[in-house]
């Protein structure tokens, strides 16, 4: 009989408490699928104390001996960069492979941490970062290996999602969507890491560096959250048959360089992120052989993501039975990562103006003094009661797709003119 795999959990939340009751209740099931048994050495935790359907005498405050020699498998979630990047480093050292649900720490150090255990021949997986029990860094990194990916956009974010998706079929405020949100349990009291869309970033980053072999940080990619989008958003969205949601975006630009966003964007219903509504997440991918492919369902919470992790405690485990490593996914093209400004976008803005003869053309040329092209043009009136307005037209302009940089030249020219009031809004738009 071989020896049992052992195996260290660091964190016992309301993940790491799912893993440990499978690790347990599953062992027999676990070892059919793996070929030897798991061993759980020891639950590292901050604070001591009892956890709920955890053994005491497997929690431990000394999170460092745990990742000491001899562990096999250490599955790290307790988030954050230090310890945990100091605690991978050192189970890396040690031989030991590596499961982790750190986003955070992986959006910032993925390159380094691939590159230590490619070094030490051990595994370095990471399903449950990204998207939950959603299995996209997998398909990434095993699956499409052999293709070229052009782009990836997704939801990555069910709190947002949520909140969107209220304001939109509720027609309730932003903040009263986010109340709710915290009163379910979507959104944590302090809700600033969602809706500044900082936690999607974070999974822009590594899906970039997955799909693009590249390696790029957490401070190159573009973002901006949703906290100012409101109901005239939400109606100007509807009048063009689409739907706002937050979108992680990683393309190749013309040049072959790595754009990777985090916005608000109208998204076409005839797209099938539109659709996506509640927590879920969904991730969706262009390649140029397979083509197009989505990923959809549960984005968060305890038992998905327990899912995923498992799916990789699994992975590692058969691997460490067979003396074998994946591939560390390091990056090699050296892509560089473009600033937003050279990105291309769609876009729709929104602005007042003047109602008086040949206003619309001058609006139309500010466009065109910058390469914008002009794709759909709406007129309305703010004022139906016969009251008297400076700004009495609403104009909403959908773009072509044009660079960044020319947008915002257009929008500094609306801004300074005389016959534009001094709100200009502006969402960028995909899925056209």
């Amino acid at each position: 009989m071989s020896k049992p795999l052992k195996v260290a959990l660091l964190g016992a939340g309301v993940v790491g408490s799912q893993v440990a009751r499978i690790i347990l209740n599953h062992a027999d099931d676990l070892e059919a699928r793996i070929g030897r048994r798991l061993e759980l050495v020891g639950i590292g935790v901050r604070t001591p104390g009892s956890r709920q359907g955890i053994p005491d005498e497997l929690l431990t405050t000394d999170l460092d001996s745990l990742v000491s020699k001899g562990v096999d498998v250490v599955i790290e979630l307790i988030g954050g960069i230090e310890p945990a990047r100091g605690l991978l480093m050192k189970a890396i050292g040690n031989g030991a492979s590596v499961v982790s649900a750190n986003k955070a720490l992986l959006a910032q150090e993925l390159g380094n941490l691939s590159r230590a255990a490619e070094s030490k021949g051990v595994d370095l997986y990471y399903e449950a970062a990204v998207a939950g029990a959603i299995p996209i860094v997998r398909p990434l990194r095993e699956s499409l290996v052999g293709d070229d990916i052009t782009a990836v956009m997704g939801i990555v974010n069910g709190t947002t999602n949520f909140i969107l998706d209220k304001m939109v079929t509720d027609g309730v405020s932003f903040e009263s969507a986010l109340a709710e949100a915290q009163e379910l349990g979507y959104a944590e009291a302090d809700p600033t890491a969602d809706v500044e869309g900082h936690d999607a970033a974070a999974k822009a980053a590594i899906l970039a560096g997955l799909a693009f072999h590249t390696e790029v940080q957490l401070d190159q990619v573009f973002c901006e959250g949703i906290t100012t989008i409101t109901a005239a958003d939400i109606a100007a969205a509807e009048q063009m048959d689409c739907t706002v949601k937050l979108l992680a975006v990683a393309k190749l630009t013309r040049d072959d360089r790595v754009v990777v966003k985090v916005h608000p964007a109208m998204v076409s219903n005839k797209h099938p992120l539109a659709s996506v509504s509640g927590a879920y997440n969904a991730i969706f991918v262009n390649s140029r052989e397979a083509g197009e492919l989505m990923f959809l369902g549960a984005g968060a919470g305890g038992a998905p993501t327990a899912s995923a992790v498992m799916g990789d405690v699994v992975t590692v485990a058969r691997n460490r039975h067979r003396g074998a490593a994946g591939h560390a996914n390091s990056p090699y093209t050296e892509r560089a990562v473009a600033p937003i400004g050279d990105s291309w976008s769609q876009f729709y803005v929104t602005f007042d103006v003047v109602d008086r003869p040949g206003v619309l053309a001058k609006c139309a040329a500010v466009f065109g003094n910058h390469d914008v092209s002009l794709r759909v043009v709406q007129q309305s009136y703010l004022a139906d009661d016969g009251t008297e307005q400076e700004f009495a037209a609403r104009l909403g302009v959908m773009t072509h797709a044009a660079p960044e940089t020319n947008l915002d030249a257009v929008l500094d020219e609306l801004r300074a003119s005389d016959f534009v009031g001094s709100e200009v809004r502006v969402m960028r738009v995909e899925g056209f």
